[in-house]
């Protein structure tokens, strides 16, 4: 897969700068992605965020987005925002769809999918091998689906 100048992803108050691509690894279920860190526009570092390229069932349930603002920074939309960024990243790849998951229990991610127009596909259980469940212990995911 051929990764794309990223240096387009940025608006009036954030700047996505790219920190290393990672390519497909089939065996370890691994999809390429863009990882990102959220600069804020003085350039402070106020997060990270990253895009996985493709389709597969393992990404239904963990996502093609991921997402987390450092503490002192939430509250001020800015995983919304990368997100948009991202969006017209996959677009670039030929993506229609993207799902963007979440524990059931954080409120402010779920806010994030809702405020960026996501449907809830439902809460879903999680399969017994899958990476989320092995490593993290999460047993339920809520799956955003965006049309782009």
């Amino acid at each position: 897969m051929e990764f794309f100048d990223t240096g387009f992803l940025a608006d009036e108050e954030i700047r996505l700068v790219l920190e290393r691509t990672r390519e497909e690894d089939p065996r370890r279920k691994r999809f390429p992605a863009y990882c990102f860190r959220i600069r804020d526009k003085q350039g402070h570092p106020v997060g990270h965020c990253d895009l996985k390229i493709g389709y597969s069932d393992s990404l239904y349930y963990s996502g093609h987005i991921g997402y987390e603002i450092d503490e002192k920074y939430r509250g001020r939309h800015y995983a919304a925002k990368a997100c948009r960024l991202l969006f017209a990243l996959a677009r670039k790849h030929g993506m229609d769809r993207l799902y963007i998951t979440c524990s059931p229990d954080n409120l402010p991610s779920r806010k994030t999918c809702e405020s960026l127009g996501g449907e809830l596909l439902e809460i879903a259980e999680l399969p017994e091998d899958h990476d989320l469940r092995v490593e993290s212990g999460h047993t339920h995911e809520c799956i955003y689906a965006f049309t782009l």
